[in-house]
């Protein structure tokens, strides 16, 4: 359990490293940073399925699609949703936006309740529906301030429950299925590179070294997330995934964003709210270890 934790906040450290590590590859695009990540996540990413046994579930994701073609179109779907979600999450601290993004993910988790009731009819836990509440007092606090949540917010908080109700409808929600979704984006993100300007990387000689870490690093962040998957029991693992958000918080601040103090009663109530639902996976964590013992 311990190498588990410890994997899933070193992805955590990853993802929120490469968060920052944006901000040194100006003059590069947005776009361009997301096609380079693409294009050297991939092979890493293959290599690790090969030697893990894993490629066999994109092996059968494919036969799938030559008995029926239509699942192609969910496939490029699922890696269009995907793919939006990737590229804002390294578009956003170069237009001072890393706030707005991180506040998506904070949510994230309460919509994803809120989707599992809606679309499931999963129940909510007492807990749930008191972090719940929370969440609607900070989004009733942003729709009094702007009339309206950043649209960086809203991809994140409400594109990733769609992408996963698909995956799970199209029953391509494992390894191979995100094997998939990164080679159907592969197409984009070579366009984006060819697309910007070349002669960037020739001007900055630093850009040889800074883009190969860059996809060691997406590759690490990525394997290291996997691996802990498999080694945590869920609601653990579900647990450990508020670090990152905390994380990209602090990053957002070391970029020179700020809260308004008008801001404070939106992100305030949202963060309990995610603190009442870390609780509620200690509280479950605990019952769990209690049992097992028993």
């Amino acid at each position: 359990m311990y190498k588990g934790v410890a994997l899933s906040v070193m992805a955590s450290c990853l993802f929120a490293v490469m968060y920052y590590y944006t901000s040194l590859l100006k003059p590069l695009s947005g776009e361009e940073i997301f096609g380079w990540r693409m294009l050297l996540t991939l092979p890493c990413v293959t290599i690790f399925m090969l030697s893990s046994g894993d490629w066999e579930l994109a092996r059968a994701l494919a036969a799938r699609v030559r008995h029926a073609p239509a699942l192609l179109a969910g496939m490029v779907l699922s890696a269009s949703l995907i793919g939006v979600q990737l590229w804002l999450f390294l578009w956003a601290p170069l237009h001072g936006r890393s706030l707005e993004v991180s506040l998506g993910y904070f949510l994230l988790p309460l919509t994803m309740i809120l989707t599992g009731r809606a679309v499931y009819g999963e129940r909510l836990s007492r807990l749930q529906k008191i972090a719940a509440c929370c969440a609607v007092v900070g989004v009733g606090n942003e729709l009094l301030r702007l009339g309206s949540f950043s649209w960086e917010t809203l991809v994140v908080c409400l594109g990733y429950p769609l992408y996963f109700i698909l995956r799970r409808k199209i029953r391509s929600d494992n390894l191979g299925g995100l094997w998939w979704d990164m080679l159907l984006i592969l197409p984009v993100a070579v366009w984006f590179i060819c697309k910007g300007n070349p002669a960037v990387v020739e001007q900055f000689p630093r850009f040889y070294v800074l883009i190969p870490v860059l996809g060691a690093i997406s590759a690490s962040a990525l394997v290291s997330y996997i691996l802990a998957s498999r080694l945590l029991a869920f609601s653990v693992f579900g647990l450990l995934s508020y670090v990152e958000p905390v994380l990209l918080v602090g990053v957002a601040l070391l970029l020179g964003e700020t809260i308004g103090r008008d801001e404070w009663m939106t992100y305030l109530p949202i963060w309990l709210g995610v603190m009442v639902l870390v609780g509620e996976g200690i509280k479950h964590v605990l019952a769990q270890g209690r049992r097992s013992r028993s």
